[in-house]
């Protein structure tokens, strides 16, 4: 009885980052530092769900190391870029964001219809180049919406992928003829703007090796996702679970007593397959009780009717999230 009273309380710290503010190293890093300030034990483990900072969450957690290679921008210009070969050297994770992200370009400049994933294409061939002979693609975050037309003209200037295989993870659902629509008015599209990339995605669909209007997924980044499906037989993955699985998060949180993870925001689309979603489901599945700290709480909480979210709370400073670690820990 007694050393069951006395033993301290084990939470695995799985957040994701507080977007354009705090990584997702750095928030799990802070968190755990409370717990364990409190008399918890953490486990540190990072996430993402496909979109930007995907890279350096694997990086955190996997092992591995930054590399640096020239690249082009959404608009052509050149920029120092890079990519993570994760531990062992065969495996490379790359953020479309980082040569192809919305934030390179300014708000005054944005341009949906001239903006290029051809800077991914370039880190994609920079790392096959450096012995990956897998290449996990982060699709979230471009600035583009050329259906990945840049990116397979820069794989093809570079000989393909030289038998590396392509994965590419992607956060939404929306299939490649729907990218305009839904996805070009927040990178500078008006309305007759949308309806010409629309037209072109659905050129480019009947120049492809395959067509892929209808696959879902296909729609990510600007139709990047199913460009690059459709010319190198990419792999198209649910971004959160794919991480989710390859951080080996169930088996982690088999061996905690409960989990914490987080966001920047937190609305109803978090949990729809995106990262907050997809721990919960597997909290409930474990019989694992889940807390949540965010940056903004905008969720309607009787959405949390039937998961075992116990409690969502606001932490959007460092000193917050370490001040909510420690009482997590001392109340829990």
């Amino acid at each position: 009885m007694g050393e069951k009273a006395s033993r301290r309380r084990r939470f695995l710290v799985a957040p994701d980052s507080f977007k354009g503010t705090i990584s997702a190293p750095a928030v799990a890093a802070t968190i755990a530092a409370g717990i364990r300030e409190a008399g918890g034990e953490a486990d540190v483990c990072p996430v993402a769900d496909g979109g930007e900072g995907t890279a350096e969450a694997l990086r955190a957690a996997l092992g591995g190391e930054v590399r640096r290679a020239t690249a082009h921008d959404p608009l052509g210009r050149p920029i120092e870029s890079e990519f993570v070969l994760l531990a062992g050297g065969e495996t490379a994770a790359i953020d479309t964001a980082s040569a192809s992200g919305l934030p390179l370009v300014a708000p005054a400049e944005r341009d949906a219809e001239a903006a290029s994933t051809y800077g991914t294409g370039e880190l994609i061939a920079a790392a096959v180049a450096a012995g990956a002979r897998r290449v996990i693609l982060a699709a979230g975050g471009s600035a583009t919406t050329d259906g990945g037309a840049g990116a397979i003209e820069a794989l093809r200037e570079r000989g393909g992928l030289g038998g590396a295989a392509l994965e590419v993870l992607c956060d939404v659902t929306t299939p490649f003829e729907r990218a305009a629509v839904v996805f070009a008015p927040q990178k500078g599209a008006g309305p007759a703007a949308v309806e010409r990339l629309t037209e072109r995605l659905a050129r480019l669909a009947t120049e492809l090796p395959r067509d892929p209007r209808g696959m879902p997924m296909s729609g990510c980044a600007g139709g990047l996702s199913g460009g690059l499906w459709a010319a190198f037989d990419a792999g198209l993955r649910p971004g959160a679970a794919f991480v989710l699985d390859l951080l080996g998060f169930e088996r982690r949180l088999r061996e905690a007593d409960a989990a914490v993870t987080g966001e920047g925001r937190i609305d109803s689309q978090s949990l729809e397959g995106k990262i907050v979603g997809e721990i919960a489901a597997i909290c409930a599945r474990v019989g694992r009780d889940l807390f949540v700290l965010v940056g903004r709480d905008e969720l309607d909480h009787a959405a949390l009717a039937g998961l075992p979210i116990r409690s969502v709370r606001e932490a959007g400073t460092l000193a917050e999230l370490r001040a909510a670690g420690a009482e997590l820990a001392r109340s829990t």
